[in-house]
């Protein structure tokens, strides 16, 4: 008989944190720019070596508003995710019936995906070509969120809404097939400390200004994925809420990362995620 292989139950890999520039200026990215160009960012890359737990068949144990992140198991209606209109008609649709019922929001309004394929050797500075992000962030900061709602909704309905509870959430999933190559590893949220671990990072696009979570190491931080997600599994990540009580979370750290586990001759990483202002009566 052959042997069975068992799967490691944690990994170690290096994952790039951040690093707050040295002379103490206003931490900026710009976007699409060369990614090896060394005026995209004033901050510095800090790899640190980390144990990531994959936590399959305990993944239960963590929920949106514990941890900040939630698998499910829930296959697409729209498989083919090769053309952006198609997208928008079949997936957008079916995916904003789908976040409302596994969170109970009342309104979700989808404002963007994007989709990754990583391709070694590529630059990531083509918006159609982009590939799975290498360091410890989180998308939105809490101006950037409030931002977000009067951006895609008009004013007078945006005034109302952020006068209650309201996230913006991530949905998710592989797409194509497994991803075992560069897999998306999650920080629970509860070894997060927001005022020691965050600072804010200025998105320079050509046109506006956003701001992202520049997420500094500290050795408390519990790092979790679910190995071999397939395009029929998803994670729900929580980028935002406006309850900020530590009652539950608030948002979740997260990046890809190279897992020395990875099967010999797993297909390069393919994924979709979408991005929800999320609402609650």
């Amino acid at each position: 008989m052959p042997a069975t292989i068992i799967q490691p139950s944690t990994v170690s890999a290096k994952l790039q944190y951040f690093s707050p520039p040295k002379d103490g200026s206003r931490p900026i990215t710009r976007i699409n720019e060369d990614a090896n160009s060394k005026s995209r960012y004033n901050w510095t890359p800090d790899q640190q070596l980390v144990d990531i737990e994959n936590i399959r068949g305990k993944e239960d144990n963590y929920t949106l508003d514990t941890a900040g992140f939630q698998f499910y198991r829930h296959p697409a209606k729209h498989t083919s995710f090769s053309n952006d209109e198609e997208i928008e008609r079949e997936y957008y649709p079916e995916s904003v019936e789908l976040i409302k019922q596994l969170t109970g929001a009342s309104k979700v309004v989808l404002f963007d995906h994007t989709i990754r394929r990583r391709r070694p050797g590529q630059l990531d500075s083509d918006p159609s070509k982009r590939q799975p992000v290498s360091n410890v962030h989180v998308d939105q900061t809490t101006q950037s969120a409030t931002n977000r709602v009067f951006r895609h909704l008009p004013e007078s309905e945006a005034r109302e809404l952020v006068k209650k509870r309201f996230q913006i959430i991530n949905l998710w999933r592989p797409i194509s097939h497994a991803a075992y190559d560069w897999p998306l590893t999650l920080c629970d949220y509860r070894s997060v400390d927001r005022k020691r671990d965050l600072t804010p990072i200025a998105l320079i696009y050509p046109d506006r200004e956003g701001e992202t979570y520049g997420v500094k190491y500290h050795p408390d931080h519990r790092w979790k994925y679910m190995k071999g997600m397939t395009p029929d599994e998803l994670v729900l990540i929580k980028c935002h809420d406006t309850i900020q009580d530590e009652s539950v979370s608030v948002l979740t750290p997260h990046t890809a990362f190279e897992d020395s586990s990875t099967p010999e001759g797993s297909p390069l990483r393919e994924s979709i995620e979408l991005r929800a202002l999320v609402f609650y009566d």
